[in-house]
């Protein structure tokens, strides 16, 4: 009988650079099997630093030589250090979807997005600005690489994750249970700055770069809308597009507060 294939979970194992792994210990909310440290780099105190913190925590801290490190990383610059974890836990997509310590539900969902650098920038600007919950496709899409959390800065361990089976049947959900849920594409029905939004609990979803939302994700938000361009280009990368919508949701919750 043929195996059935395992499925793909978070990720999130291997941490590489400074702020991921200073979040990743602070946060303490996931196991930290050990940290390793390049003993040979020029300035050596940013790195005692994280040992430090680590070894407060009991973690184990091995030193091994720059070249080493670089060995073992999955990045180009992992900036000294590397910690490897316990991978990041699901959180149910129901669970994303209720309120929780007076923090109204504000989720990003992402369809098709493959680039790690450019989800790692987007859960970057998607918690610093507010958002509580993310929303991954099991299949078809990047998970949380080492190349994503060096990019997330620390990101990935503060905010919760699910992962769907597929998203227009999530964003059905979402939907069910009282989540507006906003797509942002090119072809969208109206500008971003007239959002008829305040306060409610919303689902921000975007496409990936050139391709957009796909059909039937496009067809299951409740309203669709794009990012005026004023010069030549035709587009915004995911991250930058996906930072000025975060905002937006951001500055229409700030003016009801």
């Amino acid at each position: 009988m043929p195996r059935r294939p395992r499925e793909r979970g978070l990720g999130g194992e291997q941490v590489e650079g400074r702020q991921a792994v200073r979040e990743l210990l602070v946060a303490g909310r996931r196991r930290v099997r050990e940290v390793l440290v390049a003993a040979d780099v020029e300035d050596l105190r940013p790195l005692q630093d994280l040992a430090d913190l680590a070894m407060a925590e009991g973690i184990p801290v091995r030193e091994i030589s720059r070249r080493r490190l670089a060995a073992e990383a999955r990045t180009e610059a992992p900036q000294g250090v590397i910690a490897r974890a316990a991978p990041l836990a699901e959180v149910d997509l129901d669970e994303l979807a209720v309120p929780t310590a007076g923090r109204t539900p504000f989720l990003v969902a992402v369809d098709g997005v493959t680039d790690p650098g450019n989800l790692g920038a987007l859960l970057r600007s998607a918690e610093c600005a507010g958002a509580t919950g993310v929303v991954l496709p099991r299949h078809r899409a990047v998970h949380i690489t080492p190349m994503v959390t060096k990019a997330a800065a620390g990101a990935v361990e503060h905010l919760s994750m699910a992962l769907v089976g597929g998203l227009p049947a999530a964003i059905l959900r979402l939907r069910e249970l009282g989540v507006w849920v906003l797509g942002l594409d090119a072809a969208g029905d109206r500008p971003l700055f007239e959002l008829p939004i305040r306060d409610e609990p919303v689902c921000l979803v975007l496409g990936a770069e050139g391709a957009g939302l796909s059909r039937l994700v496009r067809q299951r938000c409740d309203l669709v809308v794009r990012i005026p361009l004023l010069g030549n280009l035709a587009s915004l990368n995911v991250a930058a597009a996906g930072t000025l919508a975060c905002y937006e949701v951001a500055r229409r919750r700030l003016a009801t507060g």
